[in-house]
């Protein structure tokens, strides 16, 4: 019975500290070591007895292999029990704390990363891409609709061309200098277009606000890709489009370090079940090559 082997593999406190604490965040074995305040090769050995059991999906990136809860209903309820049933135990609120701590961390140097490079951005992803125009290709699958949010918008680029297919125009980054280049990019669209510092995962936008999102090769930046895509479901409207673009799992890690990367890439099913699991329905996908061997998805789905 598939109940009783969930429940015995969580029959340890330390198995079930880290069950709780991958419920809510991805981690690799040094972060987690460091969030626990244990040895590595103990941490290890319980990661394995929780992914051998079927309660912990892990994935390798680069030298690093991240750790997270598996995403599915059958294991939604137990999610829940756990949740609630442990939630003042003592150990699990410090797990809590120190995780916020590190994934602040990780976002403020990501926020630095960009905002030194900002000015170079453009030219950056030159060397990436070589004579590919990624955004003539999104523009080629956006149809005309009323609010259009550019997610990661960097220096506006796409924003200028999304500026003839949507109404209304809302550009959300995370660097304020992204969006000071950005803001001169786009000076010539007036009110037509709406910039906002923000998170890919608490983004400044109101429930059911936009027609049409794009994330054009945001996700790889994200500590948490999957929490991205949530989040962009709650600002679209029912039937709202989202159009994802983004690296496919490579081993490239020169592109890591010119374009301050934490994921190198992802698997076209990765990014599918995330869109599943997340109310989403697949309307059309793509798949283009780059320079260095590169290739980048294009994903199209409609909030369901």
């Amino acid at each position: 019975m598939v109940t009783v082997k969930y429940f015995k593999a969580l029959a340890d406190e330390t198995r079930l500290r880290l069950f709780r604490l991958l419920m809510n965040y991805e981690f690799n074995v040094n972060e987690i070591v460091s969030v626990m305040g244990m040895g590595q090769s103990r941490i290890s050995r319980h990661l394995k007895i929780l992914t051998d059991n079927g309660l912990l999906t892990s994935r390798r990136d680069g030298s690093y292999v991240y750790y997270n809860s598996v995403s599915s209903n059958e294991l939604s309820d137990l999610i829940r029990f756990v949740d609630k049933s442990f939630a003042k135990y003592k150990e699990f609120p410090e797990d809590r704390v120190r995780s916020q701590d590190l994934i602040r961390e990780r976002k403020n140097r990501m926020q630095r990363f960009f905002n030194d490079i900002a000015e170079k951005w453009d030219s950056l992803k030159q060397d990436v891409f070589g004579n590919f125009n990624l955004n003539n290709r999104i523009i080629e699958k956006v149809e005309k609709c009323g609010v259009a949010v550019d997610l990661g918008c960097g220096t506006g680029e796409l924003l200028l061309l999304l500026a003839s297919k949507a109404d209304h125009l809302i550009g959300v980054d995370s660097s304020p200098n992204m969006l000071k280049q950005a803001k001169k990019k786009t000076a010539s669209l007036n009110s037509k277009v709406d910039l906002r510092l923000g998170e890919m995962e608490h983004l400044p936008i109101r429930d059911g606000k936009a027609d049409l999102a794009v994330a054009s090769m945001v996700l790889h930046h994200l500590v948490m890709p999957s929490a991205g895509i949530r989040e962009i479901r709650r600002i679209l409207k029912p039937g709202g489009r989202l159009l994802i673009t983004d690296f496919e799992k490579h081993d490239i890690e020169m592109v890591r370090e010119k374009c301050g990367d934490p994921w190198l890439g992802f698997e076209q099913e990765e990014i599918e079940n995330w869109l599943s699991n997340d109310g989403f329905t697949m309307t059309g996908a793509d798949r283009f090559e780059v320079r260095h061997g590169l290739k980048i998805n294009l994903f199209l789905a409609e909030k369901k």
